[in-house]
């Protein structure tokens, strides 16, 4: 056997080993597409995803094959542009619901669109916020409100405020000399365009800074607001909203403040007056609307230990928060519109993705599984996380010398840190088998795991970064693309008998790299792109 024969039959095994094993691994390229699938312990079904850097909604079957694709208006999404707002759900009468930004038309501003389109790509509703000040971003979902008794859309939204407005809330000015900013919150309409109920985090502040001020007050005492003057201060979009979720039994809302690495839940019922969406705003802007739960960084309002570093810099001690940096929160649940049917595994806890990029020490990502309640979900009674209590600090291992809450039920991360990492957006969805999706979305790493943590179903993004003026579709990713290449915010999994799909033609009709065989085979060197 000549040598050229031997390597090939080398890399080979390598690809099959690779194939096989359950876990991910250390390369400097690999193949894009189905990497592994086991049938018998995969949940069957069809993955959407929107790649941020493409020019279509994909749905796939569990061999890595497209079925039905939806494909973006021109201008809506632009070559080498990142729109995080672009991702789609299919709900249950068959059309999908998508985000994106048009950049054409609105000169590369901000601002997400919200459209429902058929399956045969026609645009049947559209909802574009025009109000000054308001930016849409990030997450959305047509949720059921269960006063209306009908769905509604539901989008995270900032509110543009000055800086005098900051400093009259309370905001210290010897942390900045701006505040001017756009603090986030949630905005709901019915499917005639219009408001009928928001909520925005500037209206549930606490600070103990001037105690002229009707916002003053203790932080430890006032855990229903937020602490106007943590750590540095307010920016930006203050919370950086990246993820909601509604619970239709309880009418809540659980929100991702990826600023401070925790999660909140407010009351939807409580706020919501059917026909009254003046009233609606009014009590979700007052005390009605405070949080009724948080979880993650009880330092973020002085009920529990904040991280530290020690011994110069070479020890780190995260004290008692469990989350650092999230992109994705629900209720575990069915989706996308259906009431809850409490019949996936761990039905009614919470699923989050931590991203772990802000994390003391050793940093990785994982997927917590959360029960936050004193008795069931539908009694709605939560235990705060520092009297839910922690388990001894490990000894060894990632988390040694770290707090780990006793709500967390099941979690996953990778046993080797460069297996599964994504410094921003992912997430994970819950199965009918126990097993969990996960998208580690900064890589395009789509995979599923058991809940004894075995991968058992594993897929790569292969719509990439542009070169030239064109999109990248890739049989290989390569390290040259580096970070944020062929990204994607969302992925959802939906059974073959999900209601949304029934009556469709899901005859495969080939990856997606066998679709576009015009596309180079691996990414050039960022220089080389013309």
């Amino acid at each position: 056997m000549n040598i050229k024969k031997i390597l090939l039959a080398s890399l080979f095994a390598g690809l099959l080993v690779i194939t096989l094993n359950s876990s991910a691994y250390e390369v400097f390229q690999g193949p894009t597409e189905l990497i592994q699938y086991d049938p018998a312990k995969a949940s069957n079904g069809y993955t959407l995803f929107s790649p941020f850097r493409g020019k279509n909604t994909y749905l796939i079957d569990m061999e890595g094959r497209v079925v039905h694709t939806w494909p973006y208006p021109e201008g809506f999404s632009v070559p080498d542009s990142e729109a995080v707002e672009k991702h789609a759900r299919l709900l249950e009468d068959g059309n999908l619901l998508r985000g994106t930004v048009d950049k054409a038309g609105k000169g590369n501003r901000s601002g997400a669109i919200y459209q429902l389109i058929n399956w045969e790509g026609e645009v049947i509703w559209q909802h574009d916020e025009e109000r000054e000040g308001y930016t849409p971003h990030h997450d959305f979902r047509m949720i059921w409100n269960p006063k209306l008794e009908q769905r509604t859309l539901m989008y995270v939204s900032t509110r543009a405020i000055t800086h005098e407005d900051a400093i009259a809330l309370g905001a210290d000015p010897e942390l900045r000399d701006d505040y001017t900013s756009r603090p986030d919150g949630l905005v709901e309409v019915d499917m005639d365009g219009n408001v009928i109920w928001e909520w925005n985090v500037s209206d549930h502040i606490v600070q103990d800074i001037n105690p002229d001020l009707p916002t003053y007050g203790v932080i430890a005492d006032s855990p229903g607001k937020m602490d106007l003057n943590y750590a540095d201060g307010v920016s930006g979009d203050w919370i950086h909203v990246n993820a909601f979720d509604h619970n239709e039994i309880l009418d809540q809302i659980i929100i991702s403040n990826s600023a401070n690495s925790e999660v909140m839940v407010i009351d939807h019922g409580a706020t919501f007056i059917t026909g009254d969406p003046d009233k609606s705003i009014a009590l979700a802007a007052g005390n009605d609307g405070d949080f009724v739960y948080r979880w993650g960084n009880p330092c973020a309002h002085d009920a529990g230990d904040c991280p530290s570093v020690t011994n110069e810099g070479q020890s780190s001690i995260n004290g008692h928060q469990q989350i650092f940096f999230t992109h994705d929160v629900q209720w575990i649940r069915e989706k996308e519109v259906t009431p809850m049917k409490g019949e996936l595994p761990g039905a009614g806890n919470f699923l989050i993705f931590d991203n772990g990029s802000r994390r003391l020490g050793n940093t990785y990502s994982s997927v917590l599984e959360v029960n936050p309640y004193k008795g069931t979900m539908e009694e709605g009674e939560y235990v705060s996380q520092m009297d839910g209590g922690y388990d001894d600090p490990p000894q060894r291992g990632p988390n040694v010398g770290h707090n780990i809450s006793k709500q967390i039920v099941w979690n996953y991360s990778g046993a080797l840190p460069n297996s599964f990492y994504s410094d921003y957006i992912s997430g994970a969805q819950r199965m009918p088998n126990g097993n969990t999706v996960i998208n580690s979305g900064a890589h395009g790493h789509f995979f599923e795991v058991t809940p004894d943590k075995e991968v058992v179903w594993e897929y790569i993004n292969p719509v990439g970064n542009r070169t030239g003026d064109e999109y990248g579709i890739y049989t290989i990713m390569t390290d040259e693309v580096a970070d944020h290449f062929n990204s994607a915010f969302r992925i959802v999994r939906y059974a073959p008998d999900y209601l949304g799909l029934a009556g469709k033609d899901l005859t495969p009709l080939g990856k997606i790299t066998e679709l576009h065989t015009a596309e180079q085979a691996r990414p050039n060197r960022p220089e080389q792109s013309e």
